[in-house]
């Protein structure tokens, strides 16, 4: 990775949909084949090149994609992009919200929570396990917790964010990839979802990145001199209280 002027070079970039996003897509086209019933509809807020991820989704066998791309949207932080998502989510019908636990960018692991509370959803977060009921109205979910595990059940429509062991992500096929031809992606801006733009992109985020730098590089590791382990240990804590001032 490449710093500039506070910046990440995003030149040579490979983009990838996000690995916790596919346990989430995973997720809901095991509940629709388990169901027999149900579409399974992709939304993304982001540039141009969202659009990579999105088709990868529909690849695998989504039927549906929205992308909200929209110049306003530039420099949204978490909070503005739940709105982002949460305007143009109150236009659609759905019984169950799937999320990625957390995006490997930034790793804030706010967004999904951020946008449960704007669409008033139950939720449950970080999720190992997900079940749904035959009549579609509840689910119940598993959550690794320290010690144990802790289960929650859901009213639905609901919120879930996917955690890894939820379950083992498929491949693309050919057949799938082919489809995405067909299958059309919804290029949705900021006035087709009636969203306040005083309240998304830089001007409307409640944070923002002050500076972005590389670590310090580490230096050599130094060897402790002893003609037994004894002595060694007594040097280690000569050199921590002399050299690294930690003890």
């Amino acid at each position: 990775m490449q710093v500039e002027a506070g910046t990440i070079v995003e030149k040579g970039i490979n983009w990838i949909l996000n690995p916790y996003d596919e346990f989430a897509v995973e997720e809901a086209l095991r509940i629709k084949e388990k169901l027999g019933k149900g579409t399974v509809h992709v939304i993304s807020v982001g540039p141009e090149r969202a659009q990579d991820a999105i088709k990868s989704c529909l690849a695998l066998g989504c039927e549906e994609a929205t992308h909200l791309c929209d110049p306003v949207f530039d420099g949204s932080d978490s909070l503005a992009i739940a709105r982002i998502l949460a305007a143009a989510m109150k236009k659609m019908s759905y019984d169950l919200v799937l999320c990625g636990k957390q995006g490997v960018d930034l790793d804030c692991m706010s967004v999904p929570i951020l946008l449960a509370d704007l669409l008033a959803l139950p939720h449950a977060s970080v999720v190992t396990k997900l079940d749904i009921s035959e009549d579609g109205k509840k689910a119940t979910a598993y959550r690794e917790i320290e010690g144990g595990k802790a289960l929650m059940e859901l009213s639905l429509p609901a919120l879930v964010t996917c955690q890894k062991g939820l379950n083992e992500p498929r491949y693309a096929t050919l057949k799938g990839i082919m489809a995405v031809k067909r299958k059309k992606i919804e290029a949705t801006q900021a006035a087709a979802i009636d969203v306040d733009v005083a309240l998304v992109g830089t001007a409307g985020s409640a944070t923002s990145i002050q500076e972005v730098f590389l670590p310090p590089e580490r230096t050599g590791g130094k060897l402790v001199d002893g003609a037994s382990a004894q002595e060694q240990a007594a040097n280690l804590v000569k050199l921590l209280q002399t050299e690294a001032k930690v003890l």
